[in-house]
């Protein structure tokens, strides 16, 4: 009687922790297998098996918080439903051959720290909704074919630690308002279409380790202030329209302006800094 009543307790626990992921989640990541040619992933899902055994699917508590299929095969688009998702805390499709533009429903996923989207051909503009993720940590959306402006509301993800948009079609300005981005490390938007000024409110990113933003149009001047940047090791900033000419500075020690400046415009090289 008692191993009956144990078997039956055994039973029902492990019932229920399959059933408890609930179903509009299961649904969602069926929605993104149809969206993505599920069946030709190098590592696909059994669709009738639970989701706890599905590739790249991480699960705590019965709800789905992670989901990292890079280098997977994904071709196609992200569905709307992935905004059914609203648990998740990283996203990985980084190394994919996805297209289209990025869901709105993305501003559900108030619990998202990591965006990882590289290395695909996403396009059109970066959704505003982004503004909306605020315990985002990482963003890289590098690597695909967005373009227009980078919209206002990232400068409020105020727990960005890496904002990576190199090798886009992106064009204006970098806004002003990115001194908000006080944790920031790595800035990146190298590749793209942007122009203007190398705003002077980039001096106040007092952790900023790495500044990218060549090959742009940007004009004007790099801030004299960037050398209070004491934890600034990587500055590439050639292939511009500024009015001098300076060489890509990366090392332990931050970068001055005597070593950035150069007068010949066809000098850009790598200075590794003991």
């Amino acid at each position: 009687m008692k191993t009956t009543k144990l078997t039956l307790a055994l039973l029902f626990t492990v019932f229920f922790s399959f059933a408890n992921t609930s179903s509009s989640e299961k649904e969602a990541l069926i929605a993104i297998y149809n969206a993505t040619n599920g069946s030709e992933w190098h590592s696909t899902w059994d669709l009738n098996t639970p989701v706890e055994s599905w590739y790249g699917v991480k699960i705590e508590n019965d709800k789905i918080i992670e989901i990292n299929l890079q280098f997977n095969n994904l071709e196609g688009f992200l569905p709307q439903e992935l905004g059914d998702l609203v648990h998740l805390r990283k996203i990985n499709f980084g190394f994919n051959k996805l297209s289209g533009t990025l869901p709105t429903s993305m501003k559900n996923l108030k619990d998202l720290i990591s965006l990882e989207l590289f290395m695909n051909g996403l396009e059109g503009h970066i959704p505003t909704e982004l503004g909306e993720l605020k315990k985002l940590e990482y963003l890289k959306l590098y690597s695909n074919k967005f373009s227009g402006e980078i919209p206002s509301s990232i400068m409020g993800l105020t727990n960005l630690r890496e904002l990576l948009l190199g090798s886009n079609f992106l064009t204006g300005h970098i806004p002003n308002e990115i001194y908000a981005l006080s944790k920031l490390q790595k800035l990146s938007l190298m590749d793209n279409k942007m122009d203007g000024n190398i705003p002077s409110e980039i001096a106040q990113l007092k952790n900023l380790e790495e500044l990218l933003l060549s090959t742009n149009e940007f004009t004007g001047d790099l801030p004299l202030s960037i050398i209070n940047l004491t934890k600034l090791s990587t500055v590439m900033v050639s292939d511009n329209k500024l009015n001098r000419d300076y060489i890509s500075v990366s090392g332990k020690n931050p970068p001055t302006l005597g070593i950035l400046e150069m007068q010949s415009s066809t000098a850009v090289m790598d200075i590794e800094k003991e």
